[in-house]
């Protein structure tokens, strides 16, 4: 039942406070008619308590009084309309298209705030996913229904990579795959480098792109998240396909809500952000899974930039509490120019072990990974003893480790942006040409028979 009230009491940026109402509820929508204006602006309910109603807008509160405008609450949240026609599509942090073409006819309407999946009902992740990048699918495999964030720092290339990833995505095993990319907060020069990534590679078929550039409305930075994950969701558990989605940048979206938060006059916790910075982000990342009796899945790559590359920062230290690994690019390889600047060491993929192995990828991926990863370690530390005593103070061995850490970034870490690597013939091939640069009896990770079929001559 709507409801209209003319006592707005007053405006303070995005913000509007309307007395005197009843029966409001919490993200309910709200039309504001500003005298002089012929149209409405749209807001949401951000707080209801004893008679009066906090109201978020979607637009700029600029030309907006309080004497004479009209506030007329709706009875109804924030819904977007879904349909498989969303593929191939462009939407903006509303749910509306901006691509040119006709809005889509929904086959039904979902509430977009959406809940956690109950863990009871849900399925253990379990089936790889490849990227065709090296450093994820053979040291830090993604496994369906996993979410793994990508820890980024200003001026580092993670909008390549989440586009990179976006195009290559796939499942081997010949089930429906989409993806599903929100970008929030982004300059416009990145959203039509999205845009026209997906487009030229083709990609765009089987994805669905929502937008939200940094001059848009704060309040649609924070729907943007929640109306792709509607989107994966419908996508996933009624049209049984499994869906990757990728939302960059994390770290504007905990601006956005800092921001209202800032709005609402509430008592700041760690570095200005909200005290619920924690829960908020959990009821994003835990839409992520499979499902008891449902075939298709949501898988997570949420990416954030570290402010001042500091991973102990609030966002990505809740982000890591609550996800089940990290991928961590390194300024050093990004100085270097090796693309992707995934620093090996610090990342990590919780679930890695369910989805590799016989059957998934191949049975000797489990020992290569953990031999490249033992030998890239060993070979940074024989690298910096190396600065202190020289190289000449090195045995054979050490400088075997020393070869094999330099040629493991150029060949392995370093690959082209468009370079698709297939798990089986690149990266582990790869992995096992790599590996004899070192002496046989240094393998100790990898089994004798893997090492006789694998390591050619």
């Amino acid at each position: 039942m709507q409801k209209e009230y003319k006592t707005v009491a007053s405006i303070a940026g995005p913000l509007m406070v309307v007395e005197g109402v009843e029966g409001v509820k919490y993200e309910e929508l709200v039309e504001i008619s500003v005298p002089g204006e012929k149209g409405t602006r749209l807001g949401k309910v951000l707080e209801a308590s004893e008679g009066k109603a906090v109201v978020q807008m979607f637009e700029s509160s600029q030309g907006a009084v309080t004497e004479g405008s009209k506030a007329r609450f709706l009875g109804e949240t924030m819904k977007l309309g879904v349909s498989e026609d969303m593929l191939g599509r462009v939407f903006n942090g509303a749910g509306k298209p901006i691509d040119g073409q006709p809005e889509i006819i929904p086959e039904k309407r979902l509430e977009i705030s959406g809940t956690a999946i109950n863990p009871y009902s849900r399925d253990y992740p379990n089936d790889f996913i490849q990227t065709g990048i090296s450093t994820i699918d053979c040291l830090n495999t993604l496994v369906r229904g996993q979410k793994l964030p990508v820890f980024s720092g200003a001026g580092l290339p993670h909008n390549r990579i989440a586009s990179q990833i976006a195009r290559q995505a796939k499942v081997n095993d010949g089930s429906d795959f989409a993806v599903v990319f929100a970008a929030m907060g982004v300059t416009f020069e990145e959203a039509q480098f999205f845009q026209s990534e997906f487009e030229k590679t083709g990609a765009i078929e089987k994805a669905v792109l929502f937008v939200n550039t940094a001059d848009d409305p704060v309040v649609e930075r924070i729907a943007t998240p929640r109306l792709a994950l509607t989107c994966a969701e419908y996508l996933a558990y009624e049209k049984e396909m499994h869906v990757l989605v990728v939302l960059t940048d994390m770290t504007n979206y905990a601006e956005a809500l800092r921001e209202v938060s800032a709005a609402r006059k509430e008592v700041p916790g760690r570095r200005g952000y909200p005290g619920y910075l924690y829960t908020d982000l959990a009821t994003i990342y835990e839409r992520a899974g499979r499902v008891k009796g449902k075939k298709g899945s949501v898988t997570q790559i949420p990416i954030l930039t570290m402010p001042e590359d500091d991973i102990t920062h609030p966002i990505p230290d809740l982000t890591g509490y609550i996800t089940e690994g990290q991928l961590v690019l390194s300024r050093e390889l990004h100085r270097k120019g090796v693309y992707p600047p995934a620093d090996v060491l610090p990342s990590l993929s919780r679930l890695k072990d369910k989805g590799i192995g016989e059957g998934k990828t191949r049975e000797d991926h489990s020992g290569v990974m953990n031999q490249l990863y033992a030998s890239y370690a060993r070979g940074k530390d024989v690298r910096e003893l190396a600065v202190i005593l020289g190289e000449a103070a090195l045995d054979e061995t050490d400088r075997a480790y020393m070869k094999f850490a330099d040629t493991f970034e150029d060949k392995y870490i370093r690959q082209g942006e468009y370079e698709d690597r297939d798990i089986l013939k690149d990266s582990l091939g790869i992995g096992w040409e790599l590996l004899k640069l070192l002496p046989k009896a240094e393998l100790k990770r990898v089994k004798d028979e893997h090492v006789e079929k694998y390591m050619t001559k």
